[in-house]
């Protein structure tokens, strides 16, 4: 039996297919291709596509692609990656560039119904004409043109007569409407812009609105599903869409957007924080896009338990950061292999052991896991441990290295100190203890261990520097903050040198790792051939 995970929506599709068994479920996603997806996105892309999936329906990824000043083709491929990446099958890939020829023509029909008109207000003339929601509306002087003036004049946009700015094709509706979006909206204007897909065909471009609604109906969609924010656009689909000669007429459906907690996701916003070199560019780690979460470590089957046990509802409200990474922590737990990693290392000399000594311990890759095998790790006479795992003067419920108690290192021996040494600013540079040489993986019943901590042999050490994430900004919710910028954190992307164990697999990019008591981690090779370990998640 099938999992319904699709909330209200699912409910309306199944009364659908009762009504109409012979109906075929065709929805799309329809990004703008003017930047890099981002989780939010994961919802739509997730919706869509297993919706077509389950009810053997289709899914088309359909580039709503009306405004060449801000859409590139590297967007385009980086958004088929990143779905891809997800693990949806693309059947079928559409534009809405590829659709210009016949919505020109819906404009015109449009115009000969005298329904649309060409209007030469500026800009701010048009926004002050239109009122607010307290006043109406004013009409513009050239709203009651004739049909063949307003062909003429279309024609002359069409053909670059005008510059932009200065002319625009209008709906004509309603100026005194209850629905500012209804107040002779626009429809067509002029864009003196390359496009990256028509070249340079036009020098007029549709609307979002006038090409979204049509291209659904070109497409035969059966099922238009957006978020609650497109839900006053829905008059002006259905007035286009009731108005033109089109046989299809798709049916919208809304829900909630996902908001995250700590992120931004709008994509002007996002682009400021590239333009202002807050952040290194789209696939930055500390940003909610897929390229970013999969730079940080993110798996596709995290993302989708994030959006199941979200939901889908008409509920707006702000998720929980926890929720996301108790997805990405629940996927890594089986999946990553375990090493020991040591953040800002303090030395030991265990005195009671021989210079020469180097014994091999051979320990689980994973404790749950037998399938992933073994390794051996190196007990010798010099480790390293992390500084904030020893204080020199503790109280009783410290349950780390210090003088007043004794610890396990992990898969091997106790330890106790005997001696520090410090430098001239009275910094400690090494620790001298001693082992017991009867406790390898055993616990004395006479003996009191406060607590087991890491360690690496410095005979089995690679040099790396680790970097850690936290949210980019210090607020819950900066989406709401027109100064968002004064919210960035100081701390949201954290370098720090140490160690990580010398047996690393071949492919190691390609692995998920758990650096035991720290966290999950993506170690990657740098140009220069350093190792840099980047984190996805801590521990808890």
């Amino acid at each position: 039996m099938k999992k319904k995970i699709h909330g209200f929506i699912e409910k309306i599709i199944e009364n659908d297919i009762k009504k109409n068994n012979q109906m075929i479920l065709r929805t799309r996603f329809p990004p703008e291709p003017n930047g890099y997806l981002h989780i939010g996105h994961v919802k739509s892309i997730y919706l869509n596509f297993t919706l077509a999936e389950y009810y053997n329906g289709l899914c088309n990824l359909r580039y709503d692609d009306t405004n060449p000043k801000k859409e590139k083709k590297k967007f385009v491929n980086a958004i088929k990656k990143d779905i891809l990446w997800m693990g949806f099958n693309i059947k079928n890939i559409t534009f809405t560039s590829e659709y210009f020829d016949i919505l020109y023509t819906y404009a015109v029909e449009l115009i000969k119904k005298k329904l649309a008109y060409v209007d030469q207000l500026t800009k701010k003339e048009i926004h002050d004409y239109r009122g607010t929601l307290k006043q109406k509306g004013i009409n513009s002087p050239y709203r009651n043109q004739n049909v063949q003036k307003n062909l003429d004049l279309f024609s002359k946009m069409k053909n670059g007569f005008f510059s932009e700015g200065t002319v625009c094709l209008r709906a004509k509706i309603n100026m005194s409407s209850s629905s500012i979006i209804m107040r002779d909206p626009v429809l067509y204007r002029v864009i003196e812009s390359k496009h990256y897909h028509t070249q340079n065909k036009w020098f007029i471009y549709p609307t979002y609105d006038f090409a979204h609604c049509i291209s659904d109906a070109i497409e035969g969609i059966t099922h238009s599903l957006c978020t609650l924010e497109f839900q006053e656009n829905k008059k002006l689909y259905e007035w286009i869409l009731t108005n033109i000669s089109v046989s299809n007429y798709p049916r919208q459906y809304e829900y909630a957007r996902l908001k995250l907690e700590f992120t931004i996701l709008s994509k002007r916003k996002l682009q400021i924080l590239i333009e202002k070199k807050i952040i290194s560019g789209w696939d930055d780690p500390r940003i909610p896009t897929i390229s970013g979460l999969r730079n940080k470590g993110y798996t596709p089957e995290s993302l989708r338990d994030f959006v199941q046990k979200t939901g889908f509802s008409k509920q707006d409200s702000l998720i929980p950061l926890h929720l996301l990474e108790s997805s990405i922590r629940k996927d890594l737990n089986m999946k990553s292999i375990r090493r020991m990693a040591v953040i800002d290392p303090l030395l030991i000399i265990i005195e009671n052991i021989d210079l020469l000594h180097c014994e091999n311990i051979t320990v689980p890759n994973h404790p749950n896991v037998p399938t992933m095998g073994s390794r051996k790790i190196i007990f010798s006479r010099e480790i390293y441990i992390n500084r904030d795992d020893f204080k020199e003067y503790a109280d009783d419920n410290y349950t780390r290295l210090t003088y007043n108690n004794e610890v396990r290192l992990r898969y091997a021996y106790t330890i106790k100190v005997t001696r520090i040494e410090k430098n001239k600013k009275n910094e400690i540079i090494k620790l001298f203890c001693i082992y017991d040489k009867n406790t390898f993986k055993t616990q004395p019943k006479n003996k009191k261990i406060s607590g087991v901590i890491h360690w690496i042999s410095k005979k089995n050490v690679i040099p790396t520097k680790f970097y850690f994430y936290s949210p980019l900004f210090t607020i819950k919710n900066p989406d709401l903050e027109k100064n968002f910028l004064n919210y960035i954190s100081k701390k949201s992307k954290i370098k720090k040198n140490g160690f990580i164990e010398k047996d690393l697999p071949n492919n190691i990019s390609c692995i998920p790792y758990q650096f035991e008591r720290i966290g999950y981690f993506i170690i990657k090779k740098e140009k220069n051939k350093l190792t840099t370990c980047h984190q996805t998640v801590s521990l808890k």
